[in-house]
């Protein structure tokens, strides 16, 4: 393809991609002014501290909120050890054959697995196999599930863009593999793995039909005192009352949604901090070798 013809359709494809960007930024400006105003009336003190009630002005978001923390707590606990350490295993100890290569495919399909099918898997593994029953520990669980895969794969791209000369130095050097992992490759990687896997939680707790399924009630008027304690969260309680007739539930659903977005933005902002933090530092490391 000669270069004018190049240069045109790359300027058509930009052109698209950007059309499609404000179409989305549009979209999603519309649907916060529409929640906004809908829960704004609903935002006081009082929808922190009640729990929930039949009656809309006694409703709260009490217990949901501490349910959500719960999990997301739990969750990083879980999902972050042991998908970080499959990453690495992955990209720096297992060698490249078809068995990796089968564990590798696997990884990236069940990256794309509806949540609702986690929601079944831990149902069935957690809820009644292991009988752990409907509680916090079998919610958080199953959004490990289905957050270690994003954060597997996230994992192992930030370690691939450590160069490859920084390992060779390190070895050069006399450093054994794991030094050189633990040393070299991991502070740098670190940023990026951050970044990942607090996205990757960000969307676990989003999700409404993995709580659904492995018990999340509608109605609780205490907060989870241990992992066995059975347990409510944001996005259940916002459905429960989106799905009400009365439009003062719409309100405080739409109320909640704030809540749930501004904790979901806040770990983002938490984790562009944190890797920035993590980058200047090690900027300044190799400015001062």
């Amino acid at each position: 393809m000669s270069g004018p013809g190049r240069a045109a359709k790359e300027v058509a494809f930009r052109a698209l991609a950007g059309c499609a960007a404000l179409m989305g930024a549009a979209a999603f400006v519309v649907l916060m002014a529409d929640v906004l105003m809908d829960g704004a009336g609903s935002l006081s003190w009082h929808l922190f501290t009640n729990f929930a009630s039949r009656f809309p002005e006694r409703a709260g978001i009490r217990a949901p909120l501490f349910g959500t923390l719960w999990l997301l707590v739990l969750t990083a606990a879980f999902s972050f050890p042991v998908s970080v350490g499959a990453a690495i295993f992955l990209e720096e100890y297992a060698p490249r054959t078809r068995m990796t290569r089968a564990i590798q495919a696997n990884i990236a399909h069940l990256a794309g697995v509806p949540s609702i099918v986690y929601g079944i898997l831990g149902l069935a593994l957690f809820v009644r196999a292991l009988d752990l029953g409907r509680s916090v520990i079998s919610g958080a669980l199953t959004l490990s599930l289905f957050a270690m895969p994003i954060i597997v794969l996230s994992a192992q791209e930030a370690i691939r863009r450590v160069p490859r000369s920084v390992r060779e130095a390190a070895y050069g050097l006399g450093a054994t593999r794991w030094q050189v992992v633990r040393f070299q490759v991991l502070p740098q990687a670190l940023p990026g793995i951050i970044t990942g896997g607090m996205m990757a939680l960000s969307r676990a707790v989003g999700e409404t039909a993995p709580l659904v399924l492995v018990g999340a009630v509608t109605f609780i008027a205490f907060t989870p005192g241990s992992v066995s304690d059975p347990f409510t969260a944001l996005p259940v309680q916002i459905f429960h009352w989106a799905s009400r007739p009365q439009d003062e539930f719409r309100g405080l659903a739409a109320a909640a949604i704030i809540v749930l977005l501004v904790l979901l933005l806040g770990m983002n902002a938490l984790a562009t901090i944190v890797r920035n933090r993590f980058e200047n530092r090690n900027s300044g490391e190799g400015r001062h070798a």
